[in-house]
Parts: C-alpha cells; sequence; structure tokens
C-alpha cells in the first residue's frame, strides 16, 4: 500500500541511520520500525502496588558480611600459627 507519511526530523533521522547501520531500504526499516511498535505490548496498565523497604541501623559497614566473620576469624588464626594461607 503507498501512503504519505510524515515524520519529525528527529525520527526520520533515527530511521535513517538505522537503515544504513542495517544496509537495508529506508521503507524497509519504516516498516520495521512500526511493526516492532505494533507487537509490543501495550504500555498502560494497571499501576503496579508500591513497595515497601524498611531499613535497619547495623554496626557493620556495607559490603561486611556478618555471617562470614567466623571464617575470617578461622584465616587469622591460621596466619597467626604459621600456616601457608
Amino acid at each position: 500500500m503507498r501512503t504519505t507519511l510524515t515524520l519529525e526530523d528527529d525520527l526520520a533521522e533515527r530511521l535513517k541511520a538505522h537503515a544504513r547501520r542495517r544496509n537495508i531500504s529506508f521503507k524497509a526499516a519504516v516498516n520495521a520500525a512500526i511493526r516492532r511498535g505494533l507487537m509490543s505490548p501495550d504500555r498502560v496498565s494497571e499501576p503496579r502496588p508500591r513497595i515497601r523497604v524498611d531499613t535497619f541501623s547495623s554496626a557493620f559497614q556495607p559490603g561486611v558480611d556478618p555471617l562470614r566473620l567466623n571464617q575470617l576469624v578461622d584465616d587469622l588464626e591460621v596466619r597467626r600459627f604459621g600456616g601457608s594461607e
């Protein structure tokens, strides 16, 4: 089907660049973009419920895993007694 389509300048430039990169015609680039847009799910959907995250204070610095402190103590003891680690 042949039709006249008026594109905004920024979209036309992006489509031309896309066509050059893919080594396809401008027409093929426009058709592919429209197909992708029509196949994508509609963005209008029910609002998602808000998620609440409770924070807490800790004596440890970020990145310190308190569950691995026993391993650290073991490593330090091995070094102190001349182990190979």
